[in-house]
């Protein structure tokens, strides 16, 4: 049966029911059987809330890398949709920062700020990264000494992933929980559904990031050092001769990949534990060959990537395979289901690092002009933990349930118990 035939009979009902299951406990346990009955209802799949949605790979990749029939949800398309889901304060701020962009003004400020993570600034990370490493390392290592098991989550990827970031920006050690806690907040406004209180806790994420964010960059206004974000200030004082334009550029530059580094690489560095633990033979193999670990890392990103939706406005009036999507009408990238497109790679539901070449595709990164700016980053991290993981901890393993926010769009753990032995 055609792809557009099959669209044609599906009850746009259901899909609110299998996105319901997706959000509790067994669902975000395992999400990867619903995503699997939503990519059988066809390529694109109808929402009651005014929205296709793309299953599989080849659409999602368009969609991703053409940016002139597919457009991020700019502060234009917002002010067409101004309803309650699209217009909330926290939503709106989006769709000013590098994500919601779309050219001449993303084209801007992403040469605002060139390859930030190039080889020479990725060199000039690698040790004091390895370094905290070894140190959360050893803080795990003691509280399982201590108490039988720690939470991985919590001691290791959350704490590596806002020191990496803070090292690099010079956020004060003493300010990351705040950081950290208003990001997971404002997050909720990426949500495929978010609910009121989601919404209002994401408004009050916002806001306090602003606050936070917006003191930083007029400190170092004020203080003007050899750093990142005084560089950025004088860039786009040569950019703005306003300087309060300027340092709003800057603001939203810098909370922006702050938040998107705290809501996705914290998520992978634990889904490498998780993963790992459920494939004892993967897991063996890569103890006996542990200069494979970044094939592990990609494997892992294809497996059970961090981020499982991304959404995506239509241009223009289009027909994708015999499904009419008008001018502004939302579509959104079902990465978890591409990553597992069968058409795309073989045997998608096994987990096997030795994957060769075409055999490993993944979108966990997204493409085109909204490539994942952090993506060397969030790769270093990854391979820099796994190798020690499993240099110091060769028996570690994952002793209880773990725990998920009750999200879709952002997964995110709230506890990855382990212990050794």
């Amino acid at each position: 049966m055609a792809h557009s035939e099959r669209n044609a009979v599906i009850n746009p009902r259901s899909v609110v029911s299998l996105i319901s299951r997706l959000r509790n406990a067994r669902g975000q346990a395992d999400p990867y059987p619903i995503i699997k009955e939503i990519r059988e209802m066809g390529e694109v799949v109808p929402a009651p809330w005014g929205a296709q949605l793309f299953t599989s790979y080849e659409l999602c990749d368009k969609v991703l890398r053409d940016h002139k029939s597919w457009r991020a949800l700019d502060d234009q398309w917002r002010t067409r949709r101004a309803d309650g889901r699209w217009g909330a304060p926290s939503a709106t701020e989006l769709s000013t920062v590098l994500q919601g962009l779309n050219p001449p003004e993303h084209t801007r400020a992403r040469r605002s700020v060139g390859n930030i993570f190039d080889r020479r600034t990725l060199e000039k990370l690698r040790t004091p990264i390895a370094a905290t490493v070894e140190e959360l390392l050893d803080n795990l290592e003691e509280r399982i000494r201590e108490e039988g098991e720690a939470d991985f989550s919590v001691l290791v990827s959350e704490e590596l992933t806002i020191a990496a970031m803070g090292h690099w920006l010079g956020i004060p050690r003493a300010d990351y929980a705040l950081v950290r806690s208003l990001s997971h907040a404002h997050i909720y406004a990426q949500e495929l559904l978010p609910t009121p209180s989601q919404l209002a806790t994401a408004n009050v994420g916002m806001l306090g990031m602003r606050e936070y964010f917006t003191n930083l960059v007029k400190d170092r206004r004020e203080n003007p050092g050899d750093d990142v974000i005084s560089g950025w200030i004088r860039t786009w004082d040569e950019l703005e001769p306003d300087r309060e334009s300027a340092d709003h550029h800057v603001y939203l530059l810098v909370m922006f990949i702050v938040g998107a580094a705290l809501e996705t690489t914290s998520t992978l560095l634990s889904n490498l534990v998780w993963t790992l633990d459920q494939h004892p033979d993967q897991r063996a193999w890569l103890l006996e060959n542990p200069h494979e670990v970044p094939r592990a890392v990609e494997e892992v990103l294809r497996f059970d990537p961090p981020v499982h939706v991304t959404t995506r406005a239509a241009a223009r009036d289009t027909v994708v395979a015999g499904v009419p999507i008008a001018r502004d009408e939302i579509v959104h990238t079902l990465i978890a289901s591409a990553n597992r497109d069968p058409d795309r790679n073989t045997d998608p539901d096994t987990f096997d690092i030795r994957r060769e070449g075409g055999h490993l595709s993944h979108l966990a990164f997204g493409g085109g002009i909204h490539y994942c700016i952090g993506a060397g980053m969030a790769r270093m991290e990854a391979q820099l933990l796994l190798s020690a993981v499993i240099r110091r901890f060769p028996t570690l393993r994952v002793s209880a349930q773990p725990q998920w926010e009750p999200r879709v769009a952002f997964r995110h753990y709230t506890a990855l118990p382990v212990t050794t032995g």
